[in-house]
């Protein structure tokens, strides 16, 4: 962390200290390559297993700085290689227990020399590499040492020196200024700092359990550990700070376990006691006694010698580092303490000591709240604490409940699973109004979180409702099965019921599954639950628990399976091992087998109900596709007999689409059951397609729709059948566009047909050119087959088109929505069909649709007042708003599409863009992407769109204002032009890359300015000059070279008209010319007028102020030019470019454009 510093910095240490003390120097950064062994700390490449020979081989002690020392060693570094203390750390626990056992026979000898030993090792591993001198301090009592008890900084020499007592030392560090950085071991990146983590903290318990039984209780070691871990942990330097609060703390945590072992050792020998005193008198029971008393007193003397550091270390450094600004030393602290009260009860689990709990619950770092609740896990699950933590508890409750709804995740989900622990152990801490919001986070985003609210509903309600239920007398096991399984079905619905905040079945089953797996996948229990007749009592399902338990059924079946994997909810992904795999497989073959019997019975029971239904004729779909019972047809055939009765039944959106599903599934090739269910579905169609027929030919004769209002029903019913499976069937061979394309209206003069029967009719016929174009690539090859294609797909845009001008809503969005998904599976399929086909299928879209598609867009999507307003009112109908704006997003989307493919015309894209500010916050995101794509496709062209709608929307500005009236509220003023341009020109990013593309911008609106502008003294000014103040947001992003360029053209457009500088109605023009000056030139811009305009006044500028603000004359001299000469500015040479030549004049488009010359 530090660097090395000069033997100067030591030397001014030095001149502080008293002369007729004795010191010695302890130089970090010489030490055997302290830098080298940082590395090796973070790579991890010293670390010796347990027992290998390489830590037998480096047994040694560890190495001391005392020349005293040196000698005494000299004849063992011969024969094997030395190791620091902070080299050890790295080498694992082994190479610790060896190395701390040289280091506490060489303490024994010369405990002075081998302490220094010790605190180099505790700097060190603070990162610190600068120099301790050390003193001897004759008594603590003397009253100069606290004098000199400092922590200053020298500017002048760049050191910092921290001097502390560590008796009997006077400790003197000192090391650079510049050094006190946040990188040291403990702040490594992951996984380093993590593994230094671990590895210092098992030094620190080796040296404690080393010594326990030696050297700990001699006054003299633990007395100058503590002062020095003490002083280094109040220091203002970070790394000192952090990593001796570390050590402290795991010091006191190594104390706890000594004093343990001491209260164990205590409480053996008093029972050894108690039992020899029961014996017979004897000389030789007494003196036992005699020895035992002693050691009683032995050890209750070192518990009270323990107690009194752990009292100091506890007052001296945790109660100053618990609030420390570091998070890192907050959340040591916490998660000490939590250790120290689980293990020492007797002497840290009381309310003086819990209160720090409760406050560090409130810390603005997650990491800390986290330690503070793991803690309170540890004391929560021992019944045996609750008498201790009754005030705590209710002091802190409200608390504990409110982290629940931590902003943090995984602070929530512990703060839950310490909710649960707490009603595991006791069912009086949490009332039953404390788990009401709590059990509400089983509809939660977060997985985890949800799943652990799921295990407090579980344990508290269903648990509970199982066990109020038991029977009195005795029952078989299957029944008292039953009974429970009802009781937490009951007590599931309940909860579903009443919820207040949710109703989404699926997430609860999602929450559950994990803790009530076996509840949820109880399929006897559910079909018995639902066979049962509807009851209003007690111990019965009533018809609305009857539904709500076809959707759990339904969820349960899904999620058994699929898994969980549900959209809106975020969890941990992981692939699935062996063993889940084979249980999945076996639960779905379960479910398979025992619903392929049930579920005719339940569809028959259930016929009558929509929405159960439609949820029971989904539960086919998760069927596994290879069964042992599809070998027995019957069973088959029940169910797709029962399917087909509740069809003739039912013919609403919900079951028609489930039916549609489930038979695409059994249809499968990978099923077992193909064979039988293709026939069913085809006998199935085919009863629709000749009941269609029958009701059309009676109701529909001469293009002329006769039908009644009873067959009008019938056949609009008939058409929804065969629309919801043509969605997933390809029913192309009961020609479904013959029979139906007579329907459309070929003018829009004829809408004799029923708008809703219109309405699926249209989407018929689209899901059949769909089908088609999906299989044409084996039947492009016979040209009879791809002309029949041709000609309904010419047939069917035509029709569709007529219909966009029909005048019911939802047919001209359904025909638009089928004309767009047409044309864009058409040009898809001549992407990627080969060239090599004899007959290709090629069709381009007609001026006229694609007119009336523009006309629908603007008619549909851009109505109403803009996304600004609309998106702040929120009133009643606010689901409807947003429905409704969901549908125009689609359509605009559609037909952006169209544009981006090629479908249509680029030059469409201009009507699009004109609302891109007026409805940013409705269709912001689609316009910017279809911007973007455009020009990725053809830069050019999209540039000449965007100059088209800029252009555009100014000339029907100019065309409102001449009209002398109000301006209409489609019409977009000059600010919202400007910030229009002013977005799309921040979309050019790479300059270089579109440079073209913006002097053909500027070229274009210098053109559209005074191209066929003949100067009278009527008409002084060109009519649209205000527009240069539009392009003037184009030129920021011209290059240097371009600028000029384009001021060129600019000149030569404006030479054979007068300009009058002091008039006001020029300052367009004087403002486009400062935009496309450089600072430098703005002076310039005034000389190049032609000799014939008058010269502006001598005391005007002919710039406004503001263009002309920060421009100085290169002569300026004062208090301003010394402040612009002294200024440093940063460029680079600029290397001219090779001037661009000026652009083309703007294309014509052709004749055959579909825009026309409309507005």
């Amino acid at each position: 962390m530090i660097p090395e510093h000069s033997t100067t910095a030591v030397c001014s240490a030095d001149s502080h200290d008293d002369a007729s003390s004795s010191s010695s120097i302890i130089n970090i950064s010489d030490d055997e390559s302290v830098n080298e062994n940082l590395q090796r700390s973070a790579k991890r490449k010293w670390r010796t297993p347990e027992g290998s020979e390489d830590v037998e081989r480096k047994t040694a002690k560890a190495s001391c700085s005392s020349a005293g020392q040196e000698g005494s060693r000299h004849d063992r570094e011969e024969q094997v290689e030395a190791v620091t203390l902070f080299e050890v750390i790295t080498m694992g626990r082994n190479a610790m227990q060896v190395v701390i056992d040289d280091w506490i026979q060489t303490y024994v000898a010369d405990r002075d020399s081998s302490l220094l030993d010790l605190i180099s090792f505790f700097i060190q591993s603070a990162g610190c590499k600068g120099v301790v001198t050390a003193e001897m301090c004759q008594s603590k009592e003397d009253s100069g040492v606290m004098s000199k008890m400092v922590e200053e900084l020298d500017r002048v020499a760049g050191m910092q020196y921290k001097k502390f007592l560590a008796f009997p030392w006077i400790l003197t560090v000192t090391w650079p200024m510049d050094g006190d950085s946040t990188e040291y071991p403990l702040v490594q990146p992951p996984p380093h700092g993590r593994w230094f983590y671990s590895d210092f903290s098992d030094f620190v318990s080796v040296l404690v359990a080393r010594c326990q039984h030696s050297i700990l209780f001699d006054n003299y070691l633990m007395s100058s550990l503590i002062a020095l871990l003490t002083e280094l942990s109040n220091s203002y330097v970070r790394a000192f700070r952090h990593t001796c609060t570390l050590a402290a703390l795991k010091l006191l945590s190594s104390l706890v376990s000594v004093a343990l072992n001491l209260s164990v050792g205590i409480e053996n020998s008093q029972k050894l006691y108690e039992v020899k005193r029961k014996e017979k008198a004897r000389e030789k029971t007494k003196q036992q006694l005699e020895r035992i008393q002693k050691k009683i007193a032995e050890l209750q003397e070192k518990q009270a010698e323990l107690e009194s550091m752990m009292d100091i270390i506890f007052k001296g450094v945790f109660l100053k580092r618990y609030r420390d600004v570091v998070p890192e030393i907050r959340a040591v602290c916490m998660e000490e303490l939590g250790s120290w009260m689980k293990l020492y009860s007797s002497g840290f689990l009381n309310d003086s000591h819990l209160k720090y709990l409760g406050w560090m619950m409130y810390d603005k770092e997650a990491d800390v709240r986290l330690k503070c609740v793991l803690a309170l896990r540890g004391l929560y699950e021992n019944p045996l604490f609750l008498p201790k933590l009754d005030l705590f508890t209710s002091r802190f409750k409200d608390r504990m409940i409110s982290m629940a709804l931590d902003k943090d995740g995984e602070v929530a989900v512990q703060a839950v699973k310490l909710l649960v622990m707490m009603s595991k152990t006791s069912d009086d801490l949490l009332a039953r109004d404390d788990y009401r919001e709590v059990l509400q986070l089983v509809y939660s985003s977060q997985r985890p979180l949800a799943a652990t609210a799921g295990e407090l509903l579980f344990s508290r309600l269903l648990n509970a409702a199982a066990l109020a239920s038991e029977p009195r007398k005795k029952m078989n096991e299957v029944e008292a099965h039953k009974r429970q399984a009802f009781a937490k079905l009951k007590a599931l619905l309940k909860f579903s019921q009443t919820s207040e905040l949710h109703n989404h079945v699926v997430y609860l089953v999602d929450s559950l599954w994990d803790c009530s797996g076996s509840l949820l996948k109880d399929w006897p229990a559910f079909t018995s639950a639902l066979l049962q007749e509807a009851s209003s009592e007690r111990t019965g399902f009533t018809e609305e628990d009857q539904a709500v338990l076809v959707e759990i059924l339904l969820a349960s079946v899904r999620h058994t399976s699929e898994g969980s994997t549900l959209a809106g909810r975020i969890g941990p992904k992981r692939a699935l091992s062996t063993r889940e795999k084979r249980i999945q497989c076996d639960d779905g073959l379960k479910l398979t087998k025992h619903f392929l019997r049930t579920l005719p019975t339940l569809l028959s029971k259930f016929s009558s109900s929509r929405d159960a239904v439609a949820s029971l004729m989904r539960i086919p779909q998760y069927f596994l596709p290879q069964c042992p019972e599809a070998e027995n047809p019957r069973v088959l055939s029940g169910l797709m007999a029962e399917m087909e009765a509740v069809l003739d039944h039912r013919s609403g959106p919900a079951v028609l689409e489930a039916a549609a599903c489930t038979f695409l599934s059994l249809c499968s090739e990978t099923t077992a059951w193909s064979s039988l269910a293709r026939p069913a579905r085809d006998s199935l169609v085919q009863r629709w397609v000749d009941q269609l027929k029958t009701l059309l030919g009676d109701s529909f004769k001469n293009e002329v729709f006769s039908a009644d209002e009873e067959k009008t029903r019938e056949i609009l019913t008939t058409l929804q059948k065969l629309r919801a499976f043509h969605n997933c069937h390809d029913l192309s061979e009961w020609s479904l566009f013959d029979l139906l394309s007579p329907l459309l209206p070929a003018e829009s003069s004829q809408d004799k047909v029923p708008p809703e029967v219109l309405l699926e009719v249209l989407q018929c016929l689209c899901y059949s050119l769909l089908w088609s174009m999906n299989t044409s690539e084996e039947t492009l090859t016979c040209r009879e087959k791809a002309a029949v294609l041709q000609l309904q797909l010419q047939l069917f845009c035509a029709r569709s088109g007529t219909c966009l001008s029909h005048s019911d809503q939802s047919v001209r969005q359904q025909a638009f929505v089928g004309v767009c998904d047409v044309l864009m599976a058409h040009s898809y399929q001549l992407q990627v069909l080969d060239a090599t086909y004899s007959v290709p299928l090629r069709y381009t879209p007609s001026p006229q649709l694609q007119r009336a598609l523009l006309s629908c867009v603007s008619n549909e999507v851009f109505v109403g007042a803009d996304s600004n307003g609309q998106s702040r009112v929120i009133d009643d109908c606010e689901v409807e708003r947003l429905e409704e704006l969901h549908r125009r997003r689609n359509l605009l989307a559609a037909f952006c599409k169209l544009i981006v493919h090629g479908v249509l015309e680029m030059a469409f894209a201009a009507k699009v863009f004109m609302y891109y500010v007026k409805y940013y916050n409705d269709f912001g995101d689609i316009i910017k992407e279809t911007w973007l794509r455009i020009r990725q496709t053809d830069k050019m062209e999209s540039a000449n769109a965007l100059v088209d709608c800029l252009q555009q929307l100014f000339v029907r500005l100019k065309r409102e204002q001449q009209s002398a009236g109000s301006l209409l509220p489609g019409v977009q003023t000059v600010t919202s032009i400007k910030e229009l341009a002013r977005r799309f020109a921040l979309s050019y990013g790479d300059l270089p890359r579109f440079r073209e593309c913006m002097v053909m911008i500027h070229r274009n609106g210098i053109e559209f300015v005074f191209q066929d502008f003949s100067q009278t003294s009527e008409m002084a000014t060109p009519p649209y000059l205000p527009y240069l103040a539009i392009l003037r947001e184009f030129s920021s992003k011209l290059l240097q070279p371009d600028r000029k360029t384009v001021f060129s053209y600019l000149q030569k457009c404006t030479a054979e008209h007068a300009i009058d500088l002091r008039k006001e109605r020029w300052l367009p023009l004087i403002y486009y010319r400062a935009s496309l000056l450089a600072a430098a030139d703005v002076e310039d811009a005034a000389s190049n007028l032609s000799s014939d305009r008058k010269p502006p006044p001598p005391n005007r500028s002919p710039l406004p102020r503001h263009d002309l603000e920060g421009v100085k004359s290169p002569c300026g001299s004062g208090a301003a030019g010394l402040k612009v000469g002294t200024s440093r500015r940063y460029s680079k040479t600029s290397r001219e470019l090779d001037p661009v030549p000026e652009p083309p004049a703007k294309r014509p488009r052709p004749g055959g454009s579909a825009l026309g010359t409309s507005d």
